[in-house]
């Protein structure tokens, strides 16, 4: 281990995160009733520009009417290369009530965009007198914000999350697709005549996950465009939990059951992780380093792969 300690990512709910239109206020409050851990209200790509001040005023009044129960509450703002993400920042941070909980930056390409974001929310919450700090959360949706990825990652002490935006990055990479995440036709290997077919966002989703995990922010899976694909959103969402990272988007509510499902450790994932740890104390207390379990090796570092699984589902199960 560095000497540096890596530090911890907040310890919250997040295996689902799901999105609405702040043009489409009638969706509120199902989305409130959901079994999402987060809600992200959109102002950015789902609404029209002729529709932005009017989502804007919709979110802001369902801040503080709509009872949003635990659930972490977001809104995705406007895109800082927009005239609307300045007024998106001031409005919510001096009209809406104190249940807002974070703030989520798309498109972000260099710790730059944080810091101007940064430097407003700040300002406005000592004019106001705000209790409550706001969090952020960005996208890497471009060439650039993957390049400056660790940098991002270290920007602000607000930043808690960080989100794989698949549409717009792959327009960004020039990548020859238009579908949004999942597998890709003409991504594949051929060996002696057959097709294997392997992941186009694999190495984006490691590079986040590996600057998140340096710096203690929760690394999350975007979208998965194809709502009627249970089956490929599914096996994106464990691609994704196996990386590390700790949930995934839903654009539509059939995804949210999903995102669950993968990402809430199963009661036999528990038990054997628990069983990992008694079988150390075990050898620990018989003064060994290592034991054999199912068969197999298990040491130190498997006790820290068997708490990580422990302390989601204890988290889980608590909130």
């Amino acid at each position: 281990m560095s000497f540096r300690i890596q530090p911890p990512a907040p310890a919250r709910p997040n295996r689902c995160q799901l999105f609405g239109p702040g043009s489409r206020p009638a969706l509120f409050e199902k989305m409130a009733a959901s079994a999402a851990d987060v809600i992200n209200l959109d102002l950015e790509d789902s609404v029209a520009p002729t529709d932005k001040d009017a989502a804007r005023a919709n979110i802001i009044a369902a801040i503080s009417d709509v009872d949003w129960g635990n659930k972490t509450l977001s809104v995705r703002i406007n895109g800082l290369d927009t005239p609307y993400w300045y007024r998106d920042v001031v409005d919510l941070m001096e009209q809406a009530g104190e249940r807002l909980d974070q703030i989520m930056i798309p498109k972000v390409g260099c710790a730059a965009d944080i810091y101007a974001v940064d430097a407003l929310v700040t300002a406005i919450e000592t004019a106001k007198g705000r209790a409550k700090k706001i969090n952020f959360e960005v996208i890497i949706e471009s060439a650039a914000g993957i390049a400056h990825v660790e940098e991002i990652a270290a920007a602000s002490p607000r930043l808690v999350a960080m989100s794989l935006g698949a549409a717009d990055f792959a327009a960004s990479m020039g990548m020859a697709t238009t579908g949004i995440g999942g597998t890709q036709e003409n991504y594949y290997m051929l060996r002696e005549g057959a097709k294997y077919w392997s992941d186009p966002w694999h190495w984006a989703q490691a590079a986040i996950v590996a600057a998140c995990r340096t710096h203690g922010v929760l690394p999350v899976d975007g979208p998965f465009g194809d709502f009627s694909d249970d089956e490929g959103y599914r096996a994106q969402a464990l691609r994704s939990a196996t990386l590390g990272m700790v949930g995934k988007w839903a654009i539509h509510p059939k995804q949210i059951a999903l995102a669950n499902e993968v990402f809430t450790p199963s009661e036999a994932a528990v038990t054997e992780a628990r069983e990992i740890l008694a079988a150390m104390e075990e050898a620990k207390a018989k003064g060994e380093g290592a034991t054999v379990y199912k068969g197999r090796l298990v040491d130190i570092a498997s006790i820290k792969q068997a708490e990580v699984i422990v302390r989601q589902s204890e988290m889980i199960a608590n909130s």
